[in-house]
Formats: C-alpha cells, sequence, structure tokens
C-alpha cells in the first residue's frame, strides 16, 4: 500500500474521531473557528461537487433492474425519518428550536456513508447507490415542504428559498462535479477524486467545528435530552425501514440491509448549514450530533450484518 492510500485510509477511517477533537477544540477556543460560518455552505458544496465526479450514470440501472425497491427506499427515506423525527420531539416536549432542528434532519436526503457502510454489511450496494443519489437529486423538491408541514409553525421558513439554495448547495456542484468526470473521462476523473474522501472529512469537520464555536454557550445545557433524541431518532430509523422492507414490502434481506442504512443515515451536514440559514445556531446542534453518532451506530450495525451471511 501507498503513502498516499495509508493517509486517505487514515484521514477517512477516523472519521468521527476527528469531529470528536475538532468539536471540543472548538468549544473551548470559540473565536479560533467562529470565522469559518460563513463558508459552511461553500465547504458543503465541496463535498456534493465530489459526489457529482464520482458518479456513474450506470449506478442508476437499477431503478431498471429494480424500480419497485429504488421507489420503495426513496419514499421511506422521506417518510420514516420525518415522521419518526416530529412524534420524537413532541414525545419529549423539546424546545421548539431544537425540534424544528431534529425535524428538519429528518428530511434532508440520505448521507453518503451509507453505500460504505452497507458495503462492509454485505447488503446490495448498487441499491444503495442509487437511493441515496435519487434522494439527494430530489432533495431540493421535497426537503423544504416537508419541513414546512411538519416544523413550519414553530420556526417559519419560505421554503421556495429553501428549495433555491438546496439546488445551488447540493445540484450545482453535483453537475459540475459530474461535467468534469464526462470531459475528463472516467480514468482521469478517478486519479482527480482520489483525495476526495480526505477532503470531505475536513469540510465536514470544519462545519461541525464552525457550528459548535458560535453555539457553545448553550451547547452543554442541551446535550443530554438532544443525544437521546438523536440516539432514538437514528436506531429507530434503521429498524423501522428493515422491517418494512423486508417483511411488508418483500426484500431479500440484502435489500433491506441497504435501505436501513438509506433510511437510517442523513446528509447532517446539508441539515447544519440550512438550520444555521433558515432556522437558529440552536436548531443545528441536532444535525452535529447526528453527523457524530450515525457514524459511530453505522459501524456498529455495519460490522454486526458483516458476519451474518445475507444468504442464510
Amino acid at each position: 500500500m501507498s503513502v498516499a492510500d495509508r493517509f486517505t485510509r487514515w484521514i477517512t477511517g477516523f472519521f468521527t474521531l476527528w469531529v470528536i477533537i475538532f468539536a471540543l477544540l472548538a468549544f473551548y477556543n470559540p473565536d479560533f473557528f467562529k470565522w469559518l460560518l460563513p463558508y459552511i455552505s461553500i465547504l458543503l458544496g465541496i463535498i456534493m461537487f465530489g459526489v457529482g465526479i464520482t458518479l456513474d450514470l450506470k449506478d442508476f440501472g437499477q431503478i431498471i433492474k429494480q424500480p419497485k425497491n429504488v421507489i420503495i427506499g426513496v419514499l421511506l427515506q422521506f417518510i420514516i425519518m420525518p415522521l419518526l423525527g416530529f412524534g420524537i420531539v413532541l414525545l419529549f416536549k423539546l424546545p421548539y428550536q431544537l425540534a424544528a432542528g431534529v425535524v428538519l434532519v429528518g428530511c434532508v436526503p440520505s448521507g453518503t456513508a451509507s453505500n460504505v457502510m452497507t458495503l462492509i454489511a454485505k447488503g446490495d450496494v448498487l441499491l444503495s447507490v442509487t437511493v441515496s443519489s435519487l434522494t439527494t437529486l430530489l432533495s431540493p423538491f421535497v426537503t423544504p415542504y416537508l419541513y414546512y408541514w411538519l416544523a413550519g409553525t414553530w420556526i417559519p421558513i419560505n421554503p421556495n428559498a429553501m428549495f433555491i439554495d438546496i439546488f445551488k448547495i447540493i445540484i450545482v456542484p453535483i453537475i459540475l462535479g459530474f461535467l468534469i468526470r464526462i470531459f475528463l473521462g472516467a480514468e482521469r476523473a478517478k486519479a482527480i477524486s482520489y483525495f476526495l474522501p480526505s477532503i470531505s472529512v475536513f469540510a465536514i469537520v470544519l462545519i461541525i467545528s464552525a457550528v459548535v464555536a458560535v453555539t457553545r454557550d448553550r451547547l452543554l445545557l442541551v446535550a443530554i435530552p438532544i443525544v437521546i433524541v438523536v440516539v432514538m431518532h437514528n436506531s429507530l430509523g434503521y429498524l423501522f425501514a428493515y422491517l418494512f422492507s423486508k417483511y411488508l414490502f418483500g426484500m431479500t434481506e440484502k435489500q433491506a440491509r441497504a435501505i436501513s442504512f438509506e433510511v437510517g443515515m442523513q446528509n447532517s451536514g446539508l441539515s447544519t448549514v440550512l438550520a444555521m440559514k433558515f432556522l437558529t445556531p440552536i436548531a443545528a446542534l441536532p444535525s452535529i450530533v447526528f453527523s457524530v453518532w450515525h457514524n459511530i451506530s453505522g459501524s456498529m450495525l455495519a460490522n454486526f450484518w458483516s458476519q451474518r451471511d445475507p444468504e442464510i
């Protein structure tokens, strides 16, 4: 293994550790990170550019091969997590700013880490990639209006303005990355995208650090209830998605594992950016906790399933 390979694996393999370290640094030295706040949309755009440059139209072949499963996966993503988030915040009677943040996390598309977890868990990787790609592309048309419907009375937003922002932050960078991939060719694009996972990790860490820095004074007051709510939201997302896809819709074990990760793991980077712009800094805290926790829980679930043959 080359030095570059080891470096990339070292950076991406300790993602959760980097998040915790930099979050602590931001908490104790907030002024050092506050200047990043105006740039968090750009940082997320860099991440989405990386998604675009690795996007292959062949990935969408699953729409033709198993259209029912793809459609079900997309629908479960935009039904289970938003409604779970709404129900949980009512159960715990969270303050309106935190409640709005939890619902927003539920309304964003799948997280890209779901594809990696599905691979480790011996799930249907192509189904996972297709569903996460589609939910991401559909997010401008779904996320603003889902949030407005469920939580618009807590913190009102202009859903059309959020639509435009998601389009600029998510869709435009993805299209640019995809066009560069076509222009350069798959092999050259692959060489350019070699370090993109490390850059994405770096960008997410900086986004989280900026939010922790500006919410430092309130963070400790809400840490425990937010952790409990996020763990429940994420865990029930995995569970309901698995049970529905396998026992209600008749998917195979491999497919059910893929959908479980697609539904349970959210694009918390996007929800952080949207919360900071359209809601309040406090409303971004659930997204930060989710970003840390879903990587921990996803790794644990993936390792558990990796030791169990899906064909049995």
